[in-house]
């Protein structure tokens, strides 16, 4: 994966002849093969000890020498119309630290399933703030950033193991200084459904800490009424609430009641609301629990 990351990175330069890349691959896995990689295409290594992307960005970012930043995860690939709208952009607005564009979903292949997002302008100042907040999560390699951000906003929080690109993200755009261009820049790799439940739990966590970190300070100023705030923090969140749904819901059609439950337990943490309230209404969960509670033992002989 990580030389297809790196192949498309070359692709695009070669498109773009009067774009020259600096390859730094930042790397917190300290892998052989990942500084092979790295020097099969000119690459710059940078090993970063600790656990979590943010030790790796932050060791490829100080290595750096241009004056624009750009990422890219080992698992993605740059799309050909990725970098010229955002040069371009930064050109044209200097008050502007940096911008960022659309991703792509694909599958475990890297073949595109969705449409390029966000579908629509997210807004600037206070309103991408509010969108950022309420479920829009800029990809962090569709963007381009001024090599200055780092002397205004630092690096990425070494604490965060996940979540580190929003927090980032949403400290430019607290400061209005985060743009966007409507280009599609990145295939955004997705897993095997189903596989990564112990990644969601871990990362829920994150998300929760990075939500409360930016929207508790700002509530009044953004929302204006708690239950802005409320609205906006389910919406953070909601996706995870969707992919536990969706494993309760398959346990209690396929698996036992224990395993059911067992599903729900992370999302009850952090949206009770949301649990209880599929639970009480005749939702298609609730029916799934009952049909499962009210199956008959099958005798062993």
């Amino acid at each position: 994966m990580l030389r297809q990351a790196l192949a498309s990175i070359r692709e695009l330069e070669a498109a773009n002849p009067d774009v020259e890349f600096e390859i730094v691959v930042g790397d917190n896995g300290l892998d052989d093969e990942n500084r092979k990689a790295c020097e099969e295409f000119g690459g710059v290594y940078a090993p970063a000890p600790g656990r979590g992307a943010a030790y790796a960005r932050n060791a490829a970012m100080r290595a750096a020498t241009a004056e624009l930043i750009a990422f890219l995860d080992d698992d993605d690939a740059w799309l050909p119309g990725h970098v010229r709208p955002h040069l371009d952009f930064l050109d044209t607005h200097p008050e502007y630290d940096a911008v960022f564009g659309q991703a792509i979903y694909a599958d475990p292949e890297l073949r595109p399933t969705g449409e390029p997002w966000p579908e629509e302008h997210p807004g600037r100042g206070d309103d991408l703030t509010r969108r950022m907040l309420s479920g829009l999560f800029p990809q962090i390699g569709t963007v381009v950033a001024r090599r200055s951000v780092i002397d205004q906003i630092g690096y990425f929080d070494t604490k965060l193991i996940g979540g580190q690109d929003l927090d980032w993200l949403l400290r430019l755009a607290g400061r209005h200084k985060l743009g966007f261009v409507p280009a599609s820049c990145i295939l955004f790799r997705g897993r095997v459904g189903g596989t990564s439940d112990a990644l969601q739990r871990m990362r829920i966590g994150f998300d929760f800490r990075v939500f409360m970190r930016h929207g508790l300070p700002n509530a009044l100023r953004l929302w204006k009424t708690p239950v802005g705030f409320i609205r906006a923090y389910h919406a953070s969140l909601i996706h995870y609430y969707y992919y536990f749904h969706r494993k309760a819901i398959w346990f209690a059609e396929h698996g036992s009641l224990g395993e059911t439950l067992e599903a729900l337990v992370t999302p009850a943490l952090y949206l009770p609301v949301l649990v209880a309230a599929d639970l009480v209404r005749p939702t298609p969960l609730r029916k799934a629990i009952i049909r499962k509670m009210l199956q008959r033992p099958q005798a062993v002989s």
